[in-house]
């Protein structure tokens, strides 16, 4: 798959079936969009491609606002979003950095530079409530007609239902926010989970008795809390290795605000920085909470390798022991 950041150059780009949108999450709504373009993609011998934004929009007017409440929580960092993207069938994707100028191009602007000059669309599938153009002006009909006029097919997808329920991105966070990690892989088609490059942390997990590895995360998340969650792409057999996570900002050891997943991986001592990894979410243990010390923290952390364990346990019969002092 080939990934642009913005608008392919001249050379690059190539008639394609597209779809566009935020993406977030890839779930069962967008997989269906996704097979439908990849379907029309192969009957008119197209490439089929998306166009995406980073930042999201939302969080883009929420920063111009001064406002980050009104920016959404992210279900998922921009490699996990492409590597769905990939597993879809999509041939390229586009990366549109959402900035002042590009939310302020017209309907008629963004249909002629961005889906006619810009990507060569030849088929263009949206949503039936999807708008365009500076102040959402555009809609689906609008967009019909302008395919007419530049010889490109328009097609809508209705809304995805989960029996009674719409398929969303919002409804995939307020699983995840609650912790319901069966109903988010009920609306994603699979368990949740994040992942990234293990980074050099602080350290300090160490020291008490629990050496983490750590993930970065450059956006909200969707959750925040203490989990039981299960590692891959450590273990050389393939195995997911039981451990228990923290996502969240720390709030006990440091006060910068910056957003860490850290993981303690039971009765695992190698090195793995640098390395790959993907922490599946399995069932939320608490909220994050600033404790007093030091020493209390470490207690509560006691309680919750305890419980995981315990969980561990429990789902394959098997007893994960707590490490002899």
């Amino acid at each position: 798959m080939k990934v642009f950041r913005g608008l392919p150059n001249a050379a690059a780009r190539a008639p394609c079936a597209l779809t566009i949108g935020n993406f977030d999450g890839v779930h069962l709504g967008h997989q269906a969009l996704l097979a439908r373009v990849r379907a029309a993609a192969d009957r008119l011998h197209l490439e089929a491609a998306v166009m995406t934004f980073e930042p999201h929009p939302r969080e883009f007017f929420a920063h111009k606002a001064g406002d980050l409440s009104k920016a959404p929580a992210r279900i998922a960092n921009l490699r996990d979003k492409l590597q769905s993207l990939e597993k879809n069938g999509i041939d390229r994707v586009i990366v549109e950095h959402f900035s002042t100028p590009f939310a302020s191009l017209t309907p008629q602007q963004f249909t002629e530079q961005v889906l006619v000059e810009g990507l060569h669309v030849k088929w263009l599938m949206v949503g039936d409530d999807f708008c365009y153009g500076a102040r959402r002006a555009g809609n689906v009909q609008m967009l019909i007609e302008a395919g007419r006029h530049y010889g490109f097919e328009v097609e809508t997808l209705p809304t995805v239902m989960n029996g009674e329920h719409r398929i969303s991105s919002s409804a995939v966070r307020s699983a995840l926010s609650e912790g319901d990690f069966a109903h988010a892989e009920q609306l994603l088609g699979h368990p949740y989970s994040i992942s990234g490059h293990v980074i050099h942390g602080a350290k300090l997990g160490r020291t008490i008795g629990y050496p983490t590895l750590n993930l970065r995360v450059p956006h909200r998340p969707a959750l925040g809390g203490i989990f039981i969650v299960q590692v891959h792409g450590l273990d050389e057999g393939g195995a997911a290795l039981p451990a228990v996570a923290s996502l969240g900002v720390r709030p006990t050891v440091e006060d910068a605000g910056r957003t860490l997943l850290e993981v303690h991986i039971f009765d695992y001592a190698r090195s793995c920085y640098g390395r790959k990894v993907r922490v599946e979410f399995l069932e939320k243990i608490r909220d994050e909470e600033k404790f007093i010390d030091l020493p209390t923290l470490t207690a509560a952390i006691d309680r919750d390798a305890e419980l995981a364990r315990a969980w561990f346990a429990r789902r394959s019969g098997a007893v994960i022991s707590p490490p002899t002092e």
